[in-house]
Order: structure tokens, then sequence, then C-alpha cells
């Protein structure tokens, strides 16, 4: 698909382009005729996807990292399309708790430092650095379970709350970036249940036709973010457009 809301030329951005949905968006975005150039970062080195695809390593813990990628991209002009996709659910030693009971300290920090913490320094960066004039989108990847008025099961409190914490960050992100740029558009993204890793031990219960391949998830989600204008900037906004209530 192209992404014919955005110049010709358009200049994109991606961390976490070695994860399911992250590669898949990178994939697509490479494959756009519209796009100039791509970064594509990761934790570990990988292969860009096409000619005018750069890659760049980065680690969501180290500041310093995020801060020197953000700067090597936007060093030739400034960026139009912008997509954290990175995120943590579970890990060998961290499950997703099913009680308040399995509350850990450590899985707390894990989640919010991954989930929230890491998105938001890359927006410290690069928020700044997005095309005035034109259309420029940042948008990360959040959950529909991050939404608070939206919470009927309970349970995963570790992952809710730190998603919960990144959907206000993006709204409160969206409120200053609108005084400094005013086409600019900064949102969350609910992806669906997706066919990776983050959600292969938690599929039993998803009807087929709700699971997602990472290509056509990637495809429904640059077509939301071709359809955005800033009047949907600080929205947390589901894969088929509908918004999720924060």
């Amino acid at each position: 698909m192209t992404l014919d809301s955005f110049p010709f030329g358009y200049r994109a951005l991606v961390f976490g382009a070695t994860g399911g949905i992250g590669a898949a968006l990178a994939q697509a975005i490479a494959a756009d005729e519209r796009c100039g150039i791509l970064y594509a970062g990761g934790r570990r080195e990988f292969m860009p996807p096409g000619p005018k695809a750069k890659g760049f390593r980065f680690d969501l813990e180290d500041e310093r990292s995020i801060e020197a990628a953000v700067k090597d991209a936007a060093a030739d002009g400034p960026l139009h399309l912008v997509l954290v996709a990175t995120g943590v659910l579970h890990t060998e030693r961290m499950q997703p708790e099913k009680t308040w009971r399995s509350l850990s300290a450590d899985a707390l920090r894990r989640s919010f430092e991954i989930n929230t913490v890491g998105p938001s320094l890359i927006a410290k960066y690069l928020l700044g650095k997005l095309a005035a004039g034109d259309k420029a989108v940042f948008a990360a990847l959040s959950a529909r379970v991050g939404s608070i008025g939206d919470n009927r099961l309970g349970g995963w409190h570790a992952y809710r709350a730190s998603k919960a914490a990144l959907n206000m960050l993006v709204r409160t992100f969206a409120i200053e970036l609108a005084l400094r740029n005013r086409t600019a558009i900064c949102v969350g993204l609910h992806p669906g249940t997706v066919d990776t890793s983050l959600s292969r031990p938690f599929q039993a219960n998803v009807e087929p036709q709700k699971l997602f391949s990472p290509a056509s998830s990637a495809e429904h989600l640059l077509r939301v973010i071709d359809s955005l204008t800033p009047a949907r900037s600080g929205r947390v906004i589901a894969w088929d457009g509908s918004e999720i209530p924060c």
C-alpha cells in the first residue's frame, strides 16, 4: 500500500523493527514508492528491509543509544513518520498476573521500563524532529487492555498499568505538540491480537478471524495512520479505526 497522505519522499523511522509487528511495518513502509528513506532499528543486528532502508541498533533501556539513533536519523532532515513498535508482556521469569497476589516489584519495574519509559524517551528526542507544514505522525503501539474505561476483566496488572501510563503520556505529548507543530500528530495504536511471540501463549480463546498475521496487522495500522488528522492527535486508536477510551 501507499501512504498517500504523506509527502512524496517522506522520511520514516521504526523502533522495534526486529519484532513481529515492527518488522512487518518496516517492510511495508520500505515497499511504499512514496517513501524516500526508512530508518529501521532493532536491539540486534539485522538486514534492513530493502535498498531504501538503513538499519541501526538501539537499546530501549539505554537513553544514550536512543538519543544517538534519533540524531543520526534526523541529521539530513525532519521526519514524517515515527513508529515505536516495542513492548513486553511476558518473559521466562515474568507472566501476566491473574491475581494481585502474584504482583512483584520486578515485574512492575520491567513492564514500565519497556512499555512506558522506553517509548517516552524516544518521544523526548523525536517529537521535536517531526516535519512542520507537512503531515507528520508519531505513533506508539499500545493495547486495548491499557484502557481504564474498558477494563472489565481485571488481571494482567503490570502490563495494563504500563500501557495505561503510556496512553496518558501520548495524550500529554499531543497537547504540547499541538502548541509547537500544528500539523503533527501523536497517537497510540492498538494492533489487535497478532500472531507473534508476545501473544502466542494467550491465543487459545481467540477466534481465528480475530487473530491477525503481522503483515495484515501492519496493513491495518498503516491505513489508520494514512487517515489520521491533527483532530485525532492524543487518542488511542484500534486497527479498525475505532477509538479506545483511556
